[in-house]
């Protein structure tokens, strides 16, 4: 989808195409045990000691809110789920994050890239000190296809908000915000977002205390980040 600036009926053509998209795969793909008919994505437990489980409260509110601007039936808690699990095709949208270390096993790592290429989606969202394990399990899934960085330009940051690029929530070292992607075949399989915490601009504004328009920016790209997930070619 083009993105400018929009309307409210341009809102409303969007909201339109991803559930057009939703309806067509639901079958397959996105239907929640909540019950039929609604959008659910998963948060991705893993092993190697990291807090897969980090910002218990970022997944519930971005659900909510790309229900509420997009108009998509959209389950409001988010499932679990391991890489073993007879699940894991259900959803359109993996969610990873994490503090500490990441490690796959070999079976893990083949279930991930059968997922992807099957038209899953990993958004990996470093929530500072995940950075070199989860570039290790990268080199295993796809040793030949390695991170290229996603410059502002990229139709993720148009799809449904027109954005200058990825937003930084929380400073850390000071380095700017990127966010980076595996594609195959052309497609956006993975896409990892670092130096950014866009995980803690999601949470409860108490959590953190962030500003009203840094929780804004991190709502909008969690928004673009889904509705690109379900709508790229």
């Amino acid at each position: 989808m083009a993105c400018v600036r929009r309307t409210a009926g341009d809102f409303a053509l969007a909201a339109l195409t991803v559930l057009a998209v939703l309806l067509a795969g639901a079958e397959v793909r996105g239907a929640s045990t909540e019950g039929p008919g609604l959008l659910q994505v998963a948060r991705l437990q893993y092993g190697g000691g990291g807090d897969w489980y980090c910002n218990p409260t970022s997944l519930p509110n971005w659900l909510q809110q790309f229900a509420a601007r997009t108009g998509i039936p959209t389950a409001r808690r988010e499932a679990i789920v391991t890489l073993d699990s007879e699940d894991l095709h259900r959803y359109p949208l993996l969610y990873l994050s994490g503090h500490g270390r990441i490690a796959l096993e070999p079976g893990e790592v083949v279930a991930l890239r059968r997922y992807l290429d099957a038209g899953g989606f990993l958004w990996a969202d470093d929530n500072y000190g995940l950075d070199a394990s989860f570039r290790m399990v990268l080199e295993e899934l796809f040793p030949d296809q390695p991170l290229v960085p996603l410059g502002s330009g990229h139709p993720l940051y148009r799809c449904y908000y027109e954005l200058p690029g990825l937003p930084k929530i929380h400073e850390h070292d000071g380095d700017p915000a990127q966010g980076y992607g595996i594609l195959r075949d052309g497609r956006l399989v993975v896409y990892y977002t670092w130096s950014a915490d866009i995980g803690d601009g999601l949470e409860d504004p108490e959590v953190h205390g962030d500003p009203a328009e840094a929780r804004e920016a991190a709502v909008r790209m969690a928004v673009n980040v889904l509705t690109y997930a379900l709508t790229q070619p």
